[in-house]
């Protein structure tokens, strides 16, 4: 079958309905999701019972790209500052040396066992060289898992920012590979320049984004998500116009707002939580639909050897050499090591040798291809059972909270209080979000004209409102009123 646009609507609404079942039941059997997303795809394609024959590699690429702009984006939105801040310098060391080391390693191994030159080694190690977001993301936060030693956000850290160090890697050697005269000192200015710019838009594009959120005032809630998505995409696309990495630049900006206090923030990160959840479901559909599964076959002996080698040698060398100038646990360690998944974003990049039509590239896509494949399977199923052998995981009574726990834990305060807002107040004529209120204190409800209402960060507020304020403890309380330049009552 092919694919028309009569028929892609159709195709696209089936393929989402099974992928949504099969990851609705996949954990009673230990199988991550997206293994069965690609699964579906792959069952789909003209070598599957599907017969939807597609082998459009820019298509792939492209629809790629969106989809880990997106994922990249909400993974930084839901990152912590507090969190990530006590292991950040050991996250970035991984991320950056961390998949150089692996890069270089796996590429000499490959050089060495196979007819591949040592650039096409070195760029196959590349391609595969970074840990997957999406697969980090979707496996520890969907299985709930609570690690020990801060690793949770120390592992969400480095799969959400080593993409782009992978990105600059493969283009590096491709380049290579299309012309080896050049030399490797030559890409050394442009891989300065991508990480360089990449970090300084990101942070750029979230300052100004969050001006731009605060400061337009939409009719529509709706429209904020909208407003975000264009945002996203703009910084993207201008970074990389001015060569910079935009995976990068994407990925700060989402830690930079996740961060911020901004309008309809928790409708943002809900609905951007939904849309990286379709983009996975579309961005292995379609790998699995380019993928022919007979082509698998071949080099399932090379391409077992070779992932054996990166779960075992290159990805432990990597985090042990990484982490050296740290004080970690020797288990610790060892499960960082484990959580190696690759998952889309290697297979993404893979279509790039394929772009350019270089000798090799149909062995490299179909070698990469199987390596995210075992790695899922293999360490994707594990990583709760690894977590209790290595003992690093929490206990059970303390990871998991009921949904009454945990709406107690976020919403619950012990201390109300109603405060008139004078006419000549600073906050009269002010947004919510602008008066900077304390974290750990909110306006429940306004009293308007004794007609109470839910505000929302883009209200603004009005002369002689009573705002119904809740706050953690009396400090809180106190807080508040120094705020809003009131005294507070004796």
């Amino acid at each position: 079958m092919s694919i028309t646009i009569e028929n892609i609507l159709l195709i696209g609404s089936v393929l989402l309905f099974m992928s949504v079942v099969a990851g609705k039941t996949s954990y009673r059997f230990g199988i991550p999701t997206l293994v069965l997303f690609l699964f579906i795809g792959m069952l789909s394609g003209s070598e599957g019972f599907g017969g939807i024959y597609f082998n459009d590699p820019k298509i792939a690429q492209f629809i790629g790209i969106v989809s880990l702009n997106i994922i990249l984006f909400s993974g930084g939105l839901d990152t912590r500052w507090k969190e990530i801040k006590p292991v950040f310098f050991q996250g970035i060391t991984l991320s950056t040396i961390g998949v150089f080391i692996t890069a270089l390693t796996l590429g000499v191994f490959i050089w060495l066992i196979t007819d591949f030159t040592i650039y096409e080694g070195l760029l196959l190690g590349s391609i595969v060289s970074s840990t997957d977001a999406a697969a980090v993301f979707s496996i520890l936060r969907s299985k709930k898992m609570a690690l020990k030693n801060n690793l949770r956000p120390l592992l969400e850290l480095e799969s959400g920012s080593n993409d782009p160090m992978a990105y600059v890697l493969t283009i590096t050697f491709l380049g290579l590979v299309m012309s080896p005269e050049q030399g490797f000192l030559a890409v050394i200015p442009v891989f300065l320049r991508q990480m360089i710019l990449g970090t300084i838009m990101g942070f750029v594009f979230g300052k100004v984004s969050k001006m731009i959120i605060n400061g337009i005032r939409l009719e529509l809630d709706g429209l904020y998500t909208v407003l975000v998505l264009s945002l996203l995409f703009f910084t993207f696309a201008f970074t990389d116009a001015i060569g910079g990495n935009g995976f990068l630049a994407i990925y700060l900006c989402g830690v930079y707002l996740g961060n911020q206090d901004i309008i309809h923030k928790k409708t943002i990160l809900k609905m951007f939580d939904g849309l990286a959840w379709l983009m996975q479901i579309v961005l292995f559909l379609t790998l699995g639909l380019l993928v022919f599964p007979s082509q698998l076959l071949p080099v399932a002996g090379l391409g077992l050897l070779i992932s054996a080698f990166l779960i075992f040698v290159a990805r432990p060398l990597s985090i042990f050499i990484g982490l050296l100038p740290f004080k970690m646990k020797l288990r610790s360690k060892v499960y960082v090591s484990w959580v190696g998944l690759r998952g889309a974003v290697p297979i993404v990049f893979a279509t790039y040798p394929l772009i350019a039509g270089i000798e090799k590239a149909n062995l490299i896509f179909n070698i990469v291809f199987f390596i995210s494949l075992t790695s899922v399977l293999l360490q994707g199923t594990t990583l709760e059972k690894v977590a209790k052998w290595l003992k690093v995981s929490m206990p059970e009574k303390i990871k998991k909270k009921s949904n009454v726990e945990q709406f107690l834990d976020e919403y619950a305060k012990t201390r109300m209080v109603e405060i008139e807002v004078p006419e000549d107040n600073i906050a009269v004529g002010q947004k919510i979000i602008d008066l900077r209120f304390p974290p750990n204190s909110i306006i429940a409800m306004i009293n308007r004209n004794k007609k109470f209402f839910t505000p929302n960060g883009s209200t603004i507020i009005e002369s002689h409102d009573i705002l119904v304020v809740l706050a953690d403890n009396q400090l809180g309380i106190n807080n508040i009123y120094e705020v809003l330049e009131i005294p507070r009552p004796e």
